[in-house]
């Protein structure tokens, strides 16, 4: 017979079922701030595939979009998002208007630091809000929400502006110290466990042209190739992920993820796929994996390009490998790409989860699926 304790116990969540919930909201809230706003990734992806001076069809005077559009509106984006999931059109603009702060005072993309400071701006309007505004006299009400919302959000702008910058130039300096240690070390493809995290902060740029760009070209000067311009550049585990969410991911993935493939793969924006391992941060997994089996083979064909691929589509890539090379180099990037769609696949539960969502959303609106 069950005593009262066993059944309390049992229907107590064990420490790795929290954990797993907590992860899952975490990566949730991420999504609610990501998502809502993959249209305008999708449309900066197109714009720097076709028009910047390596793109399809290159025009400097459109190109002059690419900057603000990453810099500034995708952060504002997300970070406008952030506030209002917190406390609606008031917690939007103060989110905004922080994220503005950091985003001036970095120079790289800030999309981490939208999403904190944009739901940090929500909340703390509506801290406001719910301490003090409630209490105003009908007659000053207009007055006070508007100067508190101005106060909050000028602040956390000028406080991203100043605190920000530094804490990601050490970041920055951190992670390229690390992958300088493990190309010293020869393990070339534990270089993943750093460059796909931050790949996925926006420090792709940072990443290669402070660290792999240099040793790569000292190393092409002496033997015509280097391993390090394949490192951040390889299209592969970025092409895998998004096959994976196209086939198992939710339903707002599957909808926008084979767009992303062309962006991403063809033209060599990898960007794209960032927010949706943003989104669902487990897949980081993925990437990772992807990236280090792509090393791997890399290392075992003696692969490596001429230059830095730029954008790194495989179409760039392809363009920049030396005469009888390919070999390796197509190896790598499918060994990658396959890699990072199965460990995606794994991760998204080949689509169960996504579709037990899904059921459960249309039985709870009224509707009714198929078993």
């Amino acid at each position: 017979m069950t005593t009262t304790t066993e059944r309390e116990e049992e229907a107590t969540p064990s420490r790795a079922e929290r954990a797993r919930v907590t992860i899952q909201r975490f990566g949730g809230h991420l999504a609610g701030m990501v998502m809502p706003n993959i249209g305008a990734f999708i449309a900066w992806g197109l714009i720097t595939a076709l028009f910047i001076p390596s793109g399809w069809t290159p025009n400097a005077h459109i190109a002059e979009l690419v900057d603000p559009m990453i810099n500034f509106l995708l952060p504002v984006l997300i970070g406008y998002t952030g506030g209002r999931m917190v406390h609606g059109q008031r917690g939007a603009v103060v989110g905004a208007v922080a994220t503005v702060g950091i985003a001036v005072g970095a120079s790289i993309p800030m999309f981490l630091g939208a999403m904190i400071v944009g739901p940090l701006g929500g909340f703390l309007i509506k801290l406001w809000d719910e301490k003090v505004g409630s209490k105003t006299a009908p007659g000053f009400k207009m007055l006070v929400d508007n100067f508190s919302a101005g106060i909050i959000g000028g602040t956390l702008a000028v406080l991203g502006m100043l605190g920000i910058g530094p804490v990601v130039q050490g970041i920055t300096k951190a992670l390229g110290n690390g992958v300088q240690g493990l190309i010293d070390a020869h393990l070339l493809p534990l270089v993943s466990l750093i460059v796909e995290p931050a790949k996925v902060l926006f420090l792709n740029n940072a990443i290669n042209h402070g660290v792999l760009s240099p040793l790569g070209v000292a190393d092409a000067l002496k033997d015509g190739k280097a391993i390090e311009f394949l490192i951040e550049p390889n299209p592969g585990p970025g092409l895998g992920i998004l096959l994976a969410l196209t086939l198992f991911g939710a339903r707002s993935a599957r909808a926008t993820a084979p767009g992303a493939i062309v962006i991403q793969f063809l033209g060599g924006i990898h960007e794209i796929y960032f927010p949706y391992i943003l989104a669902t941060p487990r897949l980081i997994l993925a990437a990772i994996a992807g990236g280090a089996a792509g090393v791997a083979t890399f290392s075992i064909f003696g692969a490596g390009l001429t230059a830095t691929p730029s954008p790194g589509s495989i179409i760039a890539v392809l363009a920049v490998t030396p005469k009888g090379g390919y070999l390796g180099v197509v190896a790598g990037v499918l060994v990658a790409a396959v890699v990072s769609f199965i460990v995606a696949a794994a991760l998204l539960k080949f689509g169960r989860d996504a579709r037990r969502e899904e059921r459960e959303a249309a039985i709870a609106s009224g509707g009714t699926v198929a078993a």
